[in-house]
């Protein structure tokens, strides 16, 4: 296992540089896979929306094999080649080119559109590795949640601008600028240009500010592939000594499938089963960015002061409750009231499910866990998505598709109750002296 070497103590513009990030990512994620493009392929693109929306689903399916497969390996090479920052720049370019080019994709060109969909959300996935590996080696134990937090929150408010930014230049006008044709879509289409632009723009400062660990014994290149392999063989070897990441791991892989199904098809169901239009669509999702924003900053806070897993546990209690009464309302006011819970509840579990992990990862292999981190992310994340759309099609009912989330929170929050907090930071080598 080749050794490294910490970068020098990070500073409060290490931190913001870092968070930054987050404001310049979560574009992509508020308007392509949540909001905006979901809908308009479902919409627009496919034959119809029943179709639409288990194509989709299968979309996510496919990335989330690619992404259970891809990411261990690739932090395990990038922390034996110190290469993290330059895969975070190789990833989050193939992102962004992505992205501009689900502009062009028309009614009826569906598998063009859903092959360029899970290019730029692979990549999308796999940049987060890389990126959340950075965040113990920049916040000390006793801040890492209230930078995390911000991270998230943060992107929340960069999703939000975004998503405005949208709503008054292309959706809303009358006449759409640049000579788009909104009969075609096209003027919902080029907001995918957009996010391109903003990701790569507030990205810059990252990429200018973050710094590499460097490796001190690099592998040669012939042995690569055998180095990088080995690396992942050790983990598995060794993360059975961190029993408390194991049951996090496994708690997560559970909970978050009902996250990233909501996720995928939060625009999806406002639009079909409440009859949002693209306009309600950006506004609910301005509301929800605005309560996960705050949610997120100020449990932060809470987070460092009771602990990553009963932050978690609190959210996931949200986030059932939101399930419910967006499955059982039956006004566009009760969906509403559900989305703005569900906001101020996912901010806080995504959050403190990436600081808690970086309380519990050993020093010299952050690259590696996050890389398991986002495997159990997506090992199983086909079953919400997947449920969701066949229970859909199966019911021609799209409530009876989402209330299946619920069984994934409380499912994971149960997991989650095994973890013990204090002995995964003990174990780490992490506590604060």
């Amino acid at each position: 296992m080749a050794e490294t070497t910490a970068p020098p103590a990070s500073t409060s513009r290490t931190v913001w540089a870092w968070a930054l990030y987050d404001f310049a990512n979560s574009a992509f994620t508020t308007l392509v896979v949540t909001f905006i493009y979901a809908t308009y392929f479902t919409q627009g693109i496919a034959a119809n929306e029943t179709d639409g929306t288990a194509q989709w689903s299968l979309a996510v399916t496919v990335t989330a094999v690619l992404v259970a497969v891809l990411s261990p390996l690739l932090g395990a090479y990038a922390d034996a080649t110190g290469t993290r920052k330059r895969l975070l720049f190789v990833t989050t370019a193939l992102c962004i080119a992505a992205t501009a080019v689900l502009f062009f994709p028309e009614r009826g060109d569906v598998a063009f559109a859903l092959g360029v969909f899970v290019v730029a959300n692979v990549a999308f996935e796999l940049q987060n590795v890389f990126y959340n590996a950075f965040l113990p080696e920049i916040a000390p134990p006793d801040r890492i949640g209230r930078v995390s937090g911000l991270g998230w929150a943060l992107g929340y408010v960069g999703g939000l601008l975004c998503m405005g930014v949208a709503l008054v230049v292309f959706v809303q006008p009358d006449v759409a600028p640049f000579g788009l044709d909104k009969a075609t879509g096209a003027n919902v289409r080029a907001t995918n240009l957009l996010v391109a632009a903003w990701f790569a723009l507030f990205s810059v400062p990252a990429f200018l500010t973050l710094r590499d660990p460097r490796p001190e014994a690099p592998p040669e290149r012939r042995g690569l592939l055998r180095s990088t392999l080995g690396e992942i063989a050790d983990t598995a070897r060794e993360i059975r000594q961190y029993r408390q990441i194991i049951r996090l791991l496994v708690a997560r892989l559970v909970y978050n499938d009902g996250l990233v199904t909501v996720f995928a098809f939060g625009g999806i169901y406002a639009a079909g089963t409440f009859g949002f239009t693209f306009e309600e669509i950006l506004f609910f999702g301005i509301a929800l960015n605005l309560a996960a924003g705050a949610g997120a900053f100020v449990f932060g806070f809470v987070d460092d002061r009771i602990g990553g897993k009963t932050t978690i546990l609190i959210s996931l209690g949200a986030l059932t409750v939101a399930t419910l009464v967006a499955v059982l309302g039956q006004t566009p006011e009760a969906l509403w009231a559900a989305g703005i819970l569900l906001g101020i509840a996912a901010g806080p579990n995504q959050a403190a499910s990436r600081s808690l992990l970086g309380r519990f990862v050993p020093g010299d292999k952050e690259t590696e866990f996050y890389g398991f981190f986002a495997f159990s992310g997506k090992l199983t994340a086909f079953m919400g998505p997947l449920l969701l759309g066949q229970l859909t099609v199966a019911f021609d009912s799209q409530r009876i598709g989402v209330g299946s989330v619920v069984v994934f929170f409380v499912i994971g929050a149960l997991l989650l109750l095994r973890v013990d907090e204090a002995e995964g930071v003990r174990l780490s080598g992490r506590a604060p002296a």
